[in-house]
């Protein structure tokens, strides 16, 4: 017996399966069935707005500019000073004691030599010495070490004491007009030595030294207020806040000029034996 093409289906158990599908007429579309998604009734966020187009997009800063911005900070922070360099800064120098001032100088950002220099270099000796050398300021060594006059300068001032029989550390006291060292050692600036020059007036009114002894241009000039050459103010006894001061020239300076170590060798003998009348006249 032949089967037809339902009896088939209807055997394999299919022909409910596989029943054809009804055409809609022609012109007319099949419906499509609407879909419903649920919806959650919490509201949904509103999305995060785009920051910025591609177009928008800041630039990487210049390396000139970044440079200008940390240079701009380092001086602000150069020029936020610690409660001792306020309105009466020097009033205050004035009031302090020789560990307090020590520290109020190693923490001193009056002026920009703050921000290159190493350390501040102080002074060395005894803060009871009856001689007081002082010098201009700190160099690369000095810079370093924390120590005034070392290196080739600090050995010939070393000898030249050695020569009036003094000694480093020994009734002397070594220091500078200035506690921070200059870029390049050039000479400081006018305004600098005005914000440093007031620790050095404290450690010689802490100290009340019998004699000074100015080594050099800046040092003289600085301490005697005045613009004259080492030249002119060598040989003669001048005065700094009451102590007696004579003027000579600096280490450094007679090592490139040897001829003036004679001169030199005149003003130390010119120091001891205006030291000598000073201890008699105290002593009397």
């Amino acid at each position: 017996m032949s089967l037809n093409r339902d009896d088939m289906l209807r055997e394999l158990e299919l022909l409910p399966v596989w029943k054809q599908r009804e055409l809609p007429p022609p012109g007319r579309e099949a419906a499509v069935p609407e879909v419903r998604v649920p919806v959650s009734e919490e509201p949904r966020p509103a999305p995060e707005p785009v920051l910025q187009q591609v177009a928008e997009v800041a630039p990487v800063p210049d390396a000139t500019e970044v440079i200008a911005e940390v240079e701009v900070e380092i001086e602000a922070e150069v020029k936020a000073e610690p409660a001792v360099f306020a309105e009466n800064r020097l009033e205050q120098i004035r009031h302090l004691d020789w560990q307090a001032l020590q520290a109020c100088v190693q923490s001193c950002v009056a002026c920009e030599l703050s921000v290159s220099r190493t350390q501040t270099v102080f002074g060395v000796g005894d803060p009871q010495a009856e001689w007081l050398f002082v010098g201009e300021a700190p160099g690369v060594e000095e810079d370093r070490k924390g120590e005034p006059f070392v290196g080739q300068a600090g050995k010939l001032l070393d000898n030249m004491l050695a020569a009036i029989k003094l000694k480093r550390g020994q009734n002397t006291y070594i220091a500078n007009i200035m506690k921070c060292r200059p870029p390049e050692n050039r000479d400081p600036h006018r305004k600098e030595i005005v914000q440093c020059e007031p620790f050095l007036e404290r450690q010689v009114a802490l100290m009340q030294p019998k004699l000074i002894l100015a080594l050099g241009r800046v040092a003289s000039q600085t301490l005697l207020q005045t613009d004259a050459t080492v030249a002119e103010l060598r040989g003669k006894l001048h005065s700094y806040n009451g102590v007696p001061v004579i003027v000579t020239y600096h280490p450094a300076y007679l090592l490139r000029n040897l001829a003036d170590k004679a001169k030199a060798w005149e003003d130390l003998c010119f120091a001891r034996r205006t030291m000598q009348e000073l201890q008699t006249a105290g002593e009397a």
